[in-house]
């Protein structure tokens, strides 16, 4: 370390507690976890945009959600596996890192609520008004909601991030396994009666937009097809609503559950856990349930075990 590097620029990570013995296990569960993020996410971004049949606003969304884990998981599950083997003191970051990686984080919690908004309304449009469908959902208002899904939460973040960064720090401990703005305001012994007030606001707007949309878009969707005889139509309502709402929920969940133990000091490992629970299943069920519920990815995931399969009996020199 730069021997110039002023003490306070310097701030330590608590990271995720695990005892020798369990170090490498998780370690490599994690790592695996996080290659398959990576796999499954951007290969279905890939196959999206590498078949015109997927050109579809549904799946160009989708494809929204991927990046967006992709991005968080990196920012997150990286920095974990970093310090999985490092002492207490030797998981220091430098205070410009933690803003912007706590940027990043919290730049990535919200987008996913905002492209799940984007994506319930394609559903709501689709299945309540589906003969003005084409002409609602061009590729010109993908790109605009995809805009503003990125855009508002990128404003409302760097909000948040400068509310932090004006303060005074008398502490360079982050009691958390990455850095966020929680964590970052914790540091500092003056009032942050402000930032409790905004992050507060922000997180009880973004939850309640997001909550409010997504319930009332079921509901009338819902209503549309007690309403409706075509059993096919109920059928493929069911199917997408059922991925994009399971999806939603477990996120929702996590958020709560991570935003109620921050109030509680005592309970950070409890905390840690979650998060990394948290960080590790919804990028990863989030690939597979709408990765297999696109027909032409299931028949081809399916047609790749049935090869290796018979490669298995034939044997080598068979």
């Amino acid at each position: 370390m730069d021997n110039e590097t002023s003490v306070g620029d310097i701030l330590i990570v608590e990271g995720f507690k695990v005892t020798p013995q369990s170090s490498v296990p998780v370690f490599v569960l994690l790592l695996l976890a996080y290659i398959f993020i990576m796999v499954s996410n951007i290969g279905l971004v890939v196959v999206i945009f590498s078949s015109s049949r997927f050109h579809q606003p549904m799946y160009l969304l989708f494809c929204n959600m991927c990046l967006n884990d992709v991005f968080g998981a990196t920012i997150k599950i990286l920095q974990i596996l970093r310090d999985l083997f490092r002492s207490g003191s030797e998981r220091y970051i430098h205070y410009i890192n933690c803003v912007v990686q706590a940027f990043c984080v919290n730049l990535y919690g919200s987008t996913s609520h905002t492209v799940l908004i984007i994506m319930a309304f394609d559903r709501y449009v689709a299945i309540c008004d589906p003969l003005r469908y084409s002409t609602t959902m061009t590729h010109r208002m993908v790109v605009k909601l995809s805009l503003a899904a990125w855009g508002s939460t990128f404003v409302a973040v760097t909000i948040l991030l400068s509310l932090t960064i004006r303060l005074t720090r008398c502490r360079r401990v982050i009691m958390n396994l990455y850095c966020d703005n929680a964590s970052l305001f914790k540091l500092s012994c003056e009032s942050v009666l402000i930032n409790q007030i905004y992050g507060l606001g922000y997180t009880v707007v973004l939850l309640g937009s997001s909550f409010c949309s997504i319930a009332l878009t079921y509901l009338k969707i819902a209503a549309v097809c007690l309403r409706s005889k075509n059993k096919a139509l109920n059928s493929k309502a069911l199917q997408t609503c059922a991925t994009h709402l399971t999806v939603y929920l477990l996120l929702l969940g996590s958020a709560f559950i991570i935003t109620a133990l921050h109030r509680f000091p005592q309970l950070t490992e409890y905390r840690n856990v979650v998060s990394v629970v948290g960080e590790v299943t919804l990028p990863a069920l989030s690939a597979t349930i709408y990765g297999l519920q696109i027909k032409e990815i299931r028949q081809r995931v399916v047609a790749l075990f049935q090869r290796k399969g018979k490669l298995c009996r034939v044997g080598p020199g068979q």
